[in-house]
């Protein structure tokens, strides 16, 4: 019986909402049957989502730059309320409003117990780490959705401590599951810190929520570069000193006119693998490149910018596989320190709750959150596709005021 509606990638540049089977308590069986894991999960609950959004993530799977296949659930950057628990969740309950980390983590393995999230040993046969509705990551349903199955809910899910406080700042809140942590990783990793100079490469979501993350920690210049003059209109509205990449004048020397010298203390990749060095440019390892040239000797490197192993739509053979030329002789020359990978989300998302919970983060401003219903999600992505300077929140429910 069809109980669930859910957005689905149909093929490059499409996808749909089509109805699904409401989520049992149980996991994937292909993570089961692999991973030697029962299939019912006494551990999980099924959530009502509040909140969903359209991630920069997401729609790299819809350009066809990923190896999704057709009929690919979409959606990780999920908030929503318990309908259902199983037997084994014992400090959570039905009506509980909560956050979903996009990453899906046993909190049982090695890396779990590490704080080592993003990369869970026991929740994905391909490889280490897995999402919600993203290719090669286990399987899971995707959350742009009416309702979501979370496993292991005690570990992976974070309760608000007031529901109606939560509804309240939801707009703010929802950004927990994902970009916040993941701009502010990018930030803590970028080893940000009180009289920083910054560079923030890309001002999409992530970038902005880099940029707003590195303002928390005290940078005294936080300067972001995009090719969007709408996206660097919406970075310039929270306090940030903006470059066009794409203009002609090399960004050391734009750094300098702000700056006096043409370096920053650290930098942040926000962008990834889909990179232009020009409108209709692709260069993959230009963002990289870049970053280490105007990023002093001795800086650090925050790379939450979603590289892949497989890319079938870029047009070098070498960066089909995920191999880019990146010149990291100049990184090695001088000595920078270089962190990527997936933001573990649990390692921050508390503390930025409170953060927003006390009016000291107001994060939906700066990524300029937008409502709309489950129903626009596909003209959604083809605004956010487009270059929208929008966070596009799905409300699946009707849940959030507008």
């Amino acid at each position: 019986m069809a109980d669930n509606r859910v957005v689905v990638y149909k093929g490059p540049g499409e996808v749909e909402v089509e109805n699904i089977d409401y989520p049992k308590l149980e996991v994937p069986k292909e993570v089961a049957d692999a991973m030697g894991m029962k299939l019912a999960a006494p551990h999980a609950a099924i959530l009502k989502i509040v909140s969903t959004n359209i991630c920069g993530s997401d729609q790299h799977m819809v350009r066809g730059r990923t190896t999704a296949p057709v009929g690919q659930t979409l959606g990780h950057e999920i908030t929503g309320e318990i309908v259902e628990k199983g037997d084994d969740v014992q400090f959570l309950d039905v009506g509980d409003i909560c956050s979903v980390p996009f990453n899906i983590a046993c909190g049982r393995c090695r890396n779990c117990r590490e704080r080592l999230t993003g990369v869970c040993l026991n929740v994905n046969p391909a490889r280490a780490g897995s999402a919600y509705g993203y290719v090669d990551m286990g399987g899971w349903v995707g959350g742009q959705a009416e309702y979501v199955l979370i496993p292991f809910a005690d570990f992976n899910l974070l309760k608000f401590p007031d529901r109606e406080q939560a509804l309240e700042k939801i707009l703010d809140l929802t950004m927990l599951s994902d970009i916040f942590p993941t701009g502010y990783h990018g930030a803590v990793t970028a080893g940000v810190t009180t009289g920083s100079t910054v560079y923030v490469a890309g001002a999409g979501p992530v970038g902005l929520a880099a940029a707003y993350s590195a303002q928390l920690l005290g940078a005294a210049v936080v300067i972001v570069g995009d090719l969007n003059d709408e996206r660097l209109a919406q970075a310039r509205s929270f306090g940030c000193e903006t470059i066009n990449v794409g203009e002609g004048t090399p960004i050391d020397e734009q750094i300098a006119g702000i700056l006096g010298i043409p370096e920053v203390d650290c930098s942040v990749d926000a962008v990834g693998f889909e990179a232009s060095g020009s409108p209709g440019e692709e260069a993959p390892a230009i963002v990289l490149n870049s970053i280490q040239a105007i990023t002093r000797a001795g800086g650090r490197l925050g790379i939450p910018g979603l590289y892949v192993t497989g890319d079938p739509g870029a047009s070098d053979p070498d960066a089909q596989q995920g191999t880019l030329k990146v010149n990291f002789g100049l990184g090695w020359a001088k000595s920078h320190f270089f962190y990527t990978g997936q933001t573990p989300v649990l390692k921050y998302n508390r503390n930025l709750m409170m953060a927003i919970l006390h009016d000291k983060a107001h994060i939906a401003d700066a990524v300029n959150a937008t409502v709309i219903s489950l129903d626009e999600a596909p003209q959604g992505y083809k605004d956010f596709d487009k270059g929208a300077a929008e966070k596009f929140v799905l409300n699946p429910h009707g849940m959030i005021s507008t």
